[in-house]
């Protein structure tokens, strides 16, 4: 009952104006960077893991000089680079869910021919394209240039971002893509897809870090990039896809043994970096940050207006994920459950994330209501938090400048769906 009393009386209080009484709403810290992966920082690494690292940042920096060596060398030849294709707001043209007889048209094969024209040397794509666009020309560069205006890294060469990576939905769809087209496509036709498909599953395989875990650009590109990315289901999509590959079924059947056994490993590594990361408050397992340092695992930030925090989204997918495993670990059973727990006790009720006119969205009294949830909460008390553009990070969302309140989303009923679904998982266990 005290509980339902202190949660209407900060409803009746946000009714009040733009949020806490002033005396309460607070600026509590800013941002800190996340650190990339370094020389320096695998040096401080046990003498068993620092080879494996190494390996593997000398790896990530030939195939970065490779990228650009090849995109060098055709500008060189004289061919004029034309302008990259237009940042994509919208449908990005690869459609998942069409009858399988559309993959053989001619409209499905040049989204994946666009597909392949546009796949870096090192195996990935870039985020954000319309892939019903134009094939690449000689000398047009891998993605849209994105110079990360969002405040997130300084890049030691300007507009070279993104080309390649897991955020957005990038890669995965790609290669989901040219997989439901190779299907519809045997033989010959059908081969140049699969080849590319192949490369794009390298790709990701060459990407994962030693622990398991992904970053969010491969080859690294630095700053918070390096981090092990949860942040928008990126590191949940690869782990679906890579089971899929496994499995060899469906879409899948053409993967070699030797590849899909691959993936299957990597599938297998991600979980356990995954249930490893997970984080302990007082003891106790809670959920996940949106990125986790990729060297210590621990929560760590991105963009200025995505403090360390723990996710209700992140671990909503994540969640989803562990309980898709056909014999989880008591590790992750544990890990299912506790994530579970975390997300009934931090449920928000008798508020409403709205929209009303020119004063954009914020959170109001609304008695009744939810339960609904925050996207991010203070790790140490377990209460919302927001971040902001200057990287400021607030108790009150309505404290946010408007652009930040508009454009990003604080407030969802995501994760009821994913507590749904563990319900019906717990009592099948």
């Amino acid at each position: 009952m005290q509980m339902k009393k202190t949660a209407l009386a900060l409803a009746l209080a946000l009714a009040a104006g733009w949020g806490l009484p002033a005396a309460q709403a607070t600026v509590i810290g800013t941002m800190t960077r996340a650190q990339p992966v370094t020389e320096a920082r695998i040096a401080t690494l046990g003498e068993t893991e620092r080879a494996a690292w190494r390996a593997y940042l000398e790896r990530s920096r030939a195939l970065m000089e490779r990228d650009k060596a090849t995109l060098a060398a055709e500008r060189a030849s004289g061919t004029a680079p034309p302008e990259a294709q237009a940042r994509l707001h919208g449908d990005s043209g690869m459609p998942l869910k069409q009858p399988a007889a559309w993959y053989a048209s001619a409209e499905a094969r040049h989204v994946a021919d666009n597909i392949v024209s546009f796949q870096t040397p090192a195996g990935g794509w870039g985020k954000n394209v319309n892939r019903t666009g134009h094939l690449r020309q000689k000398g047009e560069h891998y993605a849209p240039i994105d110079d990360d205006p969002s405040g997130g890294v300084i890049v030691a060469t300007k507009g070279w971002n993104y080309v390649g990576t897991i955020d957005n939905d990038a890669t995965t769809t790609e290669l989901a893509f040219l997989a439901r087209v190779q299907a519809a496509l045997p033989g010959a036709p059908g081969a140049v897809y699969r080849q590319a498909f192949e490369r794009g599953v390298n790709y990701l395989l060459d990407a994962q870090y030693p622990n398991g875990g992904f970053p969010q650009v491969y080859p690294l590109q630095g700053g918070y990039h390096d981090a092990i990315t949860f942040n928008d289901n990126a590191f949940a999509q690869v782990a679906d896809l890579l089971a899929m590959v496994a499995a060899r079924g469906g879409d899948y059947a053409f993967v070699p043994p030797e590849l899909a056994a691959r993936a299957g490993a990597a599938h297998g590594r991600a979980i356990k970096v995954l249930v490893a990361s997970q984080i302990r408050v007082d003891g106790q397992l809670t959920g996940w940050c949106q990125q986790h340092d990729a060297l210590t695992l621990a929560p760590v930030g991105a963009r200025n207006f995505e403090p360390v925090a723990l996710s209700s989204s992140e671990t909503s997918r994540l969640l989803r994920l562990l309980m898709e495993q056909p014999r989880p670990s008591p590790e992750a059973v544990a890990a299912i459950d506790a994530a579970a727990a975390w997300l009934k006790r931090v449920a928000v009720r008798d508020v409403g994330w709205t929209t009303k006119g020119e004063n954009g969205r914020f959170l109001e009294a609304r008695p009744g209501a939810g339960p609904m949830w925050a996207r991010m909460y203070d790790i140490a008390t377990m209460k919302p938090i927001f971040g902001d553009r200057d990287g400021t990070i607030h108790t009150d969302v309505n404290e946010l400048s408007k652009e930040r309140r508009d454009g990003y989303g604080w407030y969802g009923n995501g994760p009821a769906s994913a507590l749904a679904a563990y319900d019906k998982w717990s009592k099948k266990r």
